[in-house]
Order: C-alpha cells, then structure tokens, then sequence
C-alpha cells in the first residue's frame, strides 16, 4: 500500500523535527518535504505534490490562513493545522475551518511523555482521516450572526444538590463527530428549532478550541450553544459541547438530565470519547435518548450508539454521501447500531420529529 505523502509547513525548525519524528513513528505515512514557511512550501507542493499538510498558522511572510485561502483555490489539498493552545491560536485555527482545513490539532507537549504519547497518537490519526477526507467548497460555511438569544437561565439557576433519582419524560439528544464535524454540527444546529430537546455533543477537538467553537455556534444559531461545565442541566433549546481534553457523559440527579466533566484516559483514543457520552445516555437515558453519529475516522460512538439502540434510544447515522470521512457512521452501521441513516440537511427535521412523535 502506497505511503501518505505529508508535507510540514512551520517556522519553527524544532516544531518540523518533532512532527516529522512522530510522523515516521507510523509505517503508513512518510514526510516527503519540510517548508519553513508558504513562499517555501509553494514550490515544494508543485515539485511533489503532497497527500496531506500540516500547516503552522503563525508564520513570517505569509500567515497560514493567507496560505490556506489561496491554496484551497488553487491547489485544494487536504489540511491538518498543528495549532498553539492559545485562545488566539484557537480563534485562527476555526477561522481556518472555515477555509477549508479538515483539522485541528494541538501542538505536541514535547516535556510530558504521556501527553507527547497521546500528541503522537492524535497528530497520526488526523493525517490519517485528511488523506481520505472529501474536500468539498460545500462544507466552508460562513459564520453569520444571528439576533441576540435571550435566555432565563440567569434568573433561573437550579442548585447542584444531591436528590434521589426518579424518572423523567425529558428527552435528550447526544451527537458524535471528528473530522468534518464542526461544519456537520453547525448545519445540525442551525436547523434545529428553539424548543428542541437538550443537546449534548462530543467533537474531537483539543481544550480551548471547544470553547472558542461553541461561543461561535452560540452566534449563527437559534438554541443556545455553550461550552460544557460540570454539573451543567441538559435543558430544551440549547447544546452543550463537550470540553476538549474531558470527557463528558450525562447522568440523572432528580428528575433533570445533568452532564459530568471528568479526567481519564484516551477511549478509543479520544478525550472527550463519543462512546463514554453515548453509554452513559443509554444508562440514564435509555428510551428518552437518541443518538446521532456524524462525519469521523475511526468507530469511536459505534459500540455506544448499538448500547443506547438496545436500551430503547432511537438511533441515526449520517449518509455517506454527506460526510466528509464516513467512518464512525460506516462502523455505527456495520454493526446495526443506527435505526436509520440519513443526509446531513435531514438529520435536525427528523430528530425533531420523531422525538416528539414518541
């Protein structure tokens, strides 16, 4: 089987030689080319075309969104952004998003060698899933504001207290993404209407960015979009996204639906794991639940969604044609995990729907 050609574009010789030595660390890709900067990387991409780039943003000459911009015109190629964890960096790297990059991910932490093993582990896979990724102008949305949303959580603070479980006729949806997804979340949620039931999503996505990613989906969309917090209520009209770096899963404390945000290991080497937020919907939630897998690589939520089906959830998987890597959806399906499979424009009218039809 052929390599994937990978070329690193970064200013920094140290940043280039550390991805290159995690790069080579997987026997499917090669690093064909290093480029200090886009002038550099120019001519090296018309020489030896690359399979995939991993693009700095911050860089003499020309920026990485200049670079990206007029790359995607010209040249379209998959991108992977090694990003800093700095809420500029995180700003840019969604601008990038926008752009047409398939992912973010973070910087690796060279001085921990757990955090360097999970950098490796990351970096490789997001390659991995840009080499096979649709690039497709379809999914460059823009980020247009919408009228300021209004809610009364501000006066109508619940108090996080211990109170015995008791059912519940709540209804709750829990989404799963990674690559593609943050164009596929925002076309859910924009379609969603503002008394649809709480929304809790995972979206492989490193810390800081989850937030910066949900204040601006809090912009173009009716419902509310926040970053989650521990202890946060799963209410109608709004999502929480799950912080990058924790897991979240929700759990049932009184007769509200309530999410926890807590430390562990990669699963399925993911944190946050679609598969801890979907096994946990299928505990608490069991027939109030359903469970929609978007655009990813790899079958991170497939096992969770099959456990929330065989808990009495209602079960979907976004359509082939509509993702942008038909991964998790392609495993969800395999193993007969999702009711139906439908085109991402359908996925928010249905959900809807038949919540509300139950």
């Amino acid at each position: 089987m052929r390599k994937i050609k990978v070329l690193i574009i970064d200013d920094s010789a140290l940043a280039r030689q550390s991805l290159q030595k995690i790069l080579l660390t997987d026997s499917k890709i090669e690093v064909t080319a290093t480029a200090s900067d886009p002038i550099f990387a120019a001519k090296k991409i018309t020489h030896n075309p690359p399979d995939v780039i991993t693009l700095d943003l911050e860089m003499p000459r020309m920026n990485g969104l200049t670079f990206l911009e007029k790359l995607m015109k010209e040249f379209p190629v998959p991108v992977v952004v090694i990003s800093s964890l700095s809420t500029e960096g995180s700003e840019m790297s969604l601008k990038a998003l926008e752009y047409g990059a398939v992912d973010i991910i973070a910087k690796p932490q060279l001085a921990n060698r757990e955090f360097y093993e999970e950098s490796r582990i990351r970096i490789c896979d997001a390659v991995k899933a840009a080499a096979i990724a649709k690039i497709s102008p379809l999914y460059v949305k823009p980020f247009n504001k919408v009228e300021p949303k209004l809610s009364a959580d501000s006066i109508l603070l619940l108090k996080h207290e211990n109170v015995k479980i008791r059912e519940t006729t709540d209804k709750v949806i829990v989404v799963g993404a990674s690559t593609g997804g943050t164009n596929a979340i925002q076309t859910l949620l924009e379609n969603m209407p503002i008394d649809c039931p709480g929304i809790v999503i995972v979206q492989h996505m490193p810390e800081h960015f989850t937030k910066t990613f949900a204040d601006r989906l809090n912009k173009v969309c009716r419902i509310t979009v926040k970053e989650g917090i521990d202890g946060d209520v799963v209410t109608s009209g709004k999502a929480i996204i799950a912080p990058g770096n924790k897991h979240t899963l929700i759990n049932l404390n009184g007769a509200r639906y309530r999410i926890r945000v807590v430390e562990g290991p990669l699963v399925n080497r993911h944190r946050p794991s679609v598969d801890v937020l979907f096994r946990s919907a299928a505990k608490y939630a069991g027939t109030n639940a359903t469970g929609i897998i978007l655009t990813g690589m790899g079958d991170d939520g497939a096992k969770g969604l099959l456990e929330m089906k065989n808990a009495g959830g209602y079960t979907i998987a976004q359509d082939e044609d509509s993702c942008i890597v038909f991964g998790m959806p392609k495993k969800a399906i395999e193993l007969d995990a999702a009711a139906i499979t439908l085109p991402l424009e359908r996925i928010s009218e249905y959900t809807y729907n038949k919540v509300y039809s139950k």
